[in-house]
């Protein structure tokens, strides 16, 4: 029903910033809670972030709290993922997922999932 395209993933060096972005396709993006999740080789999918359908709640990863931060902008369809202080911990493939449930920290809360952008941090 909806379609989910990540961007903005790309090399940084390690204390720099990347901002994600999730564009969504359909005229009803409100009606979605939100999640990033990330997937490092040889681990298993871990949850990033989540953010209600208002935004007007959101939750994190423990890796995570206090150096990112998830948004929306519904008159947009999209989502985003400000990442700080990133260290090569933080390499991986994330992706974008979309709920028509309660934002949830957990993969099978989410309904829809974009194919992943990468992120690289070197240190």
């Amino acid at each position: 029903q909806v379609q989910l395209v990540e961007s903005g993933g790309g090399l940084v060096q390690a204390g720099g910033s990347l901002r994600l972005s999730c564009a969504a396709s359909g005229r009803t993006f409100s009606i979605y809670a939100m999640g990033w999740f990330r997937q490092a080789p040889g681990k298993e999918r871990e949850f990033v972030a989540g953010i209600s359908r208002s935004g007007g709640s959101t939750i994190y990863g423990d890796s995570v709290k206090g150096r990112f931060t998830i948004s929306r902008d519904n008159a947009k369809n999209t989502v985003y993922l400000q990442m700080n202080s990133l260290a090569p911990e933080d390499t991986a493939v994330y992706y974008c997922a979309g709920s028509s449930r309660v934002v949830a920290a957990i993969t099978s809360g989410y309904d829809y999932w974009g194919q992943g952008t990468q992120v690289t941090v070197s240190s």
